[in-house]
């Protein structure tokens, strides 16, 4: 069996949604617990729905820096989201990770989220976090280095990716820049 591919920060290079696209059915590990990511979501600058829009600030500044780094925030004070910080240094964009089809560390997932229904553990951003023990202690930390460990989709085994608009933002809700990997029942949302 070939092994699998290291992503590594010139992967993290382009815009947000060929990130996004390209990070559908690659594997996340934190600590040796995840799974294939199957659900993401584009941000960029430009775009009034970024964390990025308004410009760089003590909240995003990872955004703004070298590709290939962890941005994390706490959504509405309850959950943490991680996202891939993408595109040069100096342009704020971001990859939300929204879902993962767990298959590494169930056990610890199911104790952490307190649930044994494993289509749920990691189908939400909030979800995901908790159950691979994403905190702000993991903010600004490098992609390619532990306690991350990211593998690109095995290039043998072909991806069929769908897209549609985003969830749980109120501006340019019109932008198909959610990706999912088709069929998955491990996606937060339908397509």
């Amino acid at each position: 069996m070939p092994r699998a591919r290291t992503l590594r920060h010139k992967d993290f290079k382009a815009d947000a949604p060929a990130v996004a696209l390209a990070l559908i059915g690659a594997t996340l590990l934190v600590d040796g617990v995840g799974g294939v990511i199957v659900e993401t979501e584009a941000y960029d600058q430009h775009d009034p729905a970024s964390h990025c829009h308004p410009g760089p600030t003590q909240r995003n500044r990872v955004m703004f820096g070298p590709p290939g780094h962890a941005y994390v925030y706490r959504s509405y004070g309850l959950h943490w989201c991680l996202n891939f910080v993408c595109r040069e240094a100096g342009h704020g964009a971001g990859v939300l990770i929204r879902a993962l089809q767990p298959t590494h560390g169930i056990e610890l997932m199911r104790e952490r989220r307190g649930l044994d229904n494993e289509r749920l553990l990691c189908s939400g951003p909030g979800r995901l976090t908790q159950a691979l023990g994403i905190t702000q202690a993991h903010y600004g930390l490098p992609l390619d280095a532990p306690p991350f460990r990211l593998l690109a989709a095995p290039a043998d085994t072909p991806v069929e990716v769908i897209s549609g608009p985003r969830i749980g933002i109120s501006k340019a809700i019109d932008l198909p820049w959610r990706f999912g990997l088709a069929g998955s029942r491990f996606v937060s949302r339908r397509f």
